[in-house]
């Protein structure tokens, strides 16, 4: 596996403590990662296409794995996927939090998991993933920092 911390650097060559992957392909997607880019920058975390090359060597996934959720990968080696990695964010950024708070409720979390699932099916792109099914915990441990 390759390590994030030596392979990824933001566009300044800077080395990011976390990388927020998206699909560049989807509109949605490309919109929703340069508006939140700017706070996310300012707090140490980059964005970054999940088309590009290095990805798929990083996360250790094949190309049409990779497209179907977005994911948070940060330089000590924790990663989240889907929802999981839209949660984890919402801990950078203090207008998000209330999300958490939310998640934290009976259900909250079930209710935040299945409004990100209803939001990436309906996604107008070719890497659709109704037809994927997200463990109830998609939080992964395991690349090296």
């Amino acid at each position: 596996m390759i390590s994030l911390a030596s392979e990824m650097t933001d566009s300044k060559g800077r080395h990011a403590r976390g990388w927020l992957f998206y699909d560049a392909e989807c509109g949605f997607c490309a919109r929703t990662a340069r508006w939140l880019s700017h706070p996310l920058h300012r707090r140490g975390l980059a964005t970054a296409p999940l088309q590009d090359p290095r990805v798929a060597a990083l996360l250790g996934l094949p190309p049409h794995e990779l497209l179907q959720a977005l994911r948070l990968v940060l330089s000590d080696g924790r990663q989240y996927v889907g929802a999981d990695a839209f949660l984890a964010l919402t801990h950078e950024l203090w207008w998000a939090r209330p999300l958490a708070w939310i998640a934290k409720l009976p259900g909250g979390s079930t209710l935040l998991r299945s409004a990100y699932l209803s939001v990436a099916r309906h996604r107008r792109c070719r890497h659709r993933v109704a037809h994927v099914h997200f463990p109830h915990n998609t939080r992964q441990e395991g690349l090296r920092p």
